[in-house]
């Protein structure tokens, strides 16, 4: 029996981010996004996402979404039966780039929420190629939508967050990392020294895609999340 999948997204993204493997995987297991925008502190919104989810789960997470994962992960252990981690990142937020979240917070309050994340989703994060400008318009509808205090509050989780390489080095469940080779803002680099760090993780590098493989690449994450939903326990 499959576990029932639960995803989170990225930042100022919802449930359109994962839209091809939301279809795929739906016809396997029941499959659900929570939201990661209830709260100014990654501890706060891990305990909202718990809130939401079954008493069993598998756990995906793209971006912000791995680091609220991960603390998901670190709170209740006994509830997540696999894990993947996608584009993100297990480490604190450097004091410099607390720093330059400043002001785009400014930003955001002042009415240029869209020229924020125009700046923020360089297409440098992307990789390279047609799709590039469908995504990028992807990613500006979804943080239209969610506005400019989801934006606050996700930059201040963010600036906050823990340290959780003690995290990864406690798992014992099946797990997948995975990055876009030409994600320039999580790199490669920092997947595989987090595959390192987990017990027995597969790490998958998607070759045509940046940040945001899920939309860049659907199908093969589509099938990399497949495969780890049978990955064996």
């Amino acid at each position: 029996m499959i576990d029932p999948v639960v995803l989170l997204p990225g930042l100022m993204c919802d449930a359109r981010l994962f839209g091809p493997q939301i279809d795929a995987l739906s016809r396997q297991t029941g499959v659900m996004v929570a939201p990661i925008n209830e709260g100014d502190r990654v501890e706060e919104i891990a305990s909202r996402v718990l809130d939401y989810c079954p008493r069993r789960f598998a756990l995906a997470g793209l971006s912000m979404g791995g680091i609220v994962a991960m603390e998901v992960l670190r709170r209740a252990p006994e509830r997540v039966t696999r894990i993947a981690l996608m584009d993100t990142n297990p480490l604190a937020e450097t004091p410099q780039i607390a720093a330059m979240r400043e002001p785009q917070i400014i930003a955001a309050k002042t009415g240029r929420l869209e020229d924020v994340m125009r700046d923020e989703m360089k297409p440098a994060y992307l990789a390279p190629g047609p799709g590039r400008m469908e995504v990028l318009d992807t990613v500006m509808a979804m943080a239209r939508d969610l506005g400019p205090e989801v934006f606050i509050r996700q930059s201040r989780a963010l600036q906050r967050r823990p340290d959780q390489q003690a995290v990864l080095r406690k798992i014992t469940i099946p797990s997948l990392v995975l990055c876009g080779r030409h994600d320039a803002l999580c790199p490669v680099r920092r997947h595989e020294f987090m595959a390192e760090l987990i017990p027995g993780a597969v790490l998958k590098i998607i070759e045509a895609a940046g940040h945001l493989p899920s939309l860049e690449t659907p199908q093969e994450v589509t099938q990399a999340l497949s495969d780890w939903l049978r990955y064996p326990v």
